[in-house]
């Protein structure tokens, strides 16, 4: 290391009050390969850094990577300098957002568009009611084994080597003249696309505590976005022109985002940068069920989106019959009313900000017991109590899901990646839960036993919440320790395990004002 990098480092720790100083500059100078922790972002007009950053983003690069795969350059300004933190604010925030959008979408385009899949390859419409399957199939291939990896190596070159895989196998989807190859690209596809989910850990490490929560909740809204977006737009293209154009136009969009990604996404070192991929998965497991926070939020998640599937699942069933009748493109619209409802998640997100994110989930399964109780009493009988349901659920679906994520994301900054994607494979299973359930049963019983199966998930997810109050130790499973304050202030936290070693980290010290 040079002297001047070398005075800078120590400067930065000294300012800090850092007890191990003399130990990690030595262990510094020993190891001219080590890459640091992520430094800290900062913001237009931010408050000072919290000490969970300060301490957490400590180290210094020996040597400055200025290119990405060892062949394009690296923004200079987007390259990692200690002495020059990079600048988290609102545009790039939205960009992450757009990105999320068009990623997810690559999910839902072949849903609309089965019809004319099947007859243009001359099959049976259940031979290609398999590729939705598929898709999904892969993307939770995806959330296993390739999220995990945004802690260990850098999530920029993640992020752009996803995107690339997702572009090119797309243009496969575009111009295959076989049933086989479309559905095994499309188990492809699905397993790259799951760009968002590694924003999401990025984002959460990129913006300051006090406005964490609401960065979260747009990156979180562009996914919702893309999830209703891309059935809209493959069915209105689909209309005019064959259904391959849906898949040009995907591969343009995508394109858009490889190159605004490459233009906008910082460069950060890793975390975890003396684990093994085993060791990464390994960890994820054991988080899985040795976590408290972690596992209550996941069952939460889990009933959540069992509900929310079983809702739209069954919507179109029952407004297709009595006493509605309406058509495909009526109730296509309903799909307006969800995106009105997730334009308003980052309003959720900036309440969670200044208030635990425990109450915030409390407020919010409340509001769907509500929300679920009017469905189960007239979603039958009145389409204004159908409308006031699609908006509600989906304001409070994401609010909870966006408190659930800042809660999992408290437990140990080191490790997002892992724990957002334990998180994420929950919600996966309760999506896939609520669709098979919540189909027979409205098939079987009809609209009103769908809703008060909802009604009963939601009252379940209530329970769950309550067994483990705001402020418990992190290695709690029941109680109220720590009182129950509502507004927070992070006065405190530990840094992150940079020696990979288990350690137990106590949660941030909370103080009510």
């Amino acid at each position: 290391m040079t002297n001047s990098s070398s005075l800078s480092e120590d400067s930065v720790r000294t300012k800090q009050h850092d007890p191990d100083l003399e130990k990690e500059a030595q262990e510094s100078k020993d190891d001219s390969d080590d890459v640091s922790p992520e430094s800290p972002s900062t913001i237009a007009n931010d408050s000072p850094k919290s000490q969970e950053e300060s301490l957490g983003h400590r180290s210094s690069e020996t040597k400055l990577r200025t290119r990405d795969f060892g062949i394009f350059p690296i923004p200079e300004h987007l390259q990692h300098r200690l002495d020059r933190p990079f600048h988290f604010g609102l545009t790039l925030n939205i960009a992450f957002g757009v990105f999320s959008t068009f990623t997810v979408a690559n999910l839902y385009y072949c849903q609309p568009l089965l019809v004319q899949i099947a007859d243009s390859f001359g099959v049976t419409h259940a031979k290609v009611s398999n590729i939705p399957t598929l898709i999904q199939a892969g993307y939770a291939g995806g959330l296993l084994f390739i999220t995990p990896l945004g802690d260990l190596v850098r999530r920029r070159s993640l992020i752009l080597l996803t995107i690339i895989l997702s572009l090119v196998f797309s243009i496969g989807l575009a111009v295959t003249q076989s049933v086989e190859a479309f559905e095994g690209l499309s188990f492809i596809v699905g397993a790259v696309s799951v760009t968002p989910q590694i924003l999401m850990p990025l984002v959460a490490d990129l913006a300051p505590d006090n406005r964490r929560a609401s960065a979260i909740a747009i990156v979180f809204s562009g996914l919702l976005f893309g999830i209703l977006v891309a059935r809209v737009l493959a069915g209105i293209i689909a209309e005019f022109v064959i259904w391959r154009v849906v898949y040009y136009f995907a591969i343009g969009v995508q394109a858009l985002v490889l190159l605004g990604s490459y233009l906008l996404l910082p460069d950060y070192p890793s975390r975890n940068k003396n684990m093994t991929y085993w060791g990464i998965l390994s960890t994820m497991a054991k988080f899985a069920v040795t976590e408290p926070v972690l596992i209550q939020s996941c069952i939460i998640n889990l009933c959540s989106s069992a509900c929310f599937a079983s809702f739209w699942v069954t919507l179109t069933f029952l407004l297709d019959g009595p006493p509605y009748h309406y058509s495909t493109l009526v109730i296509g619209l309903f799909g307006l009313i969800g995106m009105a409802g997730v334009s308003l998640g980052p309003i959720g997100g900036r309440i969670i900000d200044k208030w635990q994110p425990w109450f915030i989930s409390l407020f919010s399964i409340c509001m769907l017991l509500v929300f679920q109780a009017i469905q189960t009493a007239a979603g039958g009988i009145n389409v204004a109590a159908v409308i006031i349901v699609t908006f509600g659920i989906d304001v409070f679906r994401q609010n909870l899901q966006v408190s659930l994520s800042t809660s999992i994301f408290m437990i140990d900054p080191a490790a997002r990646s892992r724990l957002n994607a334990v998180s994420i494979l929950s919600i996966f299973i309760g999506q896939v839960m609520g669709t098979s359930v919540g189909t027979r049963v409205f098939i079987k019983f009809g609209w009103r036993a769908c809703a008060a199966l909802s009604l009963g998930w939601t009252g379940f997810m209530f329970l769950v919440l309550l067994l483990r109050g705001p402020h418990c130790p992190r290695y709690t499973w029941f109680g109220y320790e720590g009182g129950i304050s509502v507004r927070k202030t992070i006065s405190s936290s530990v840094p992150p395990n940079q020696d990979n070693t288990p350690q137990k980290q106590e949660q941030p010290q909370v103080v009510s004002r």
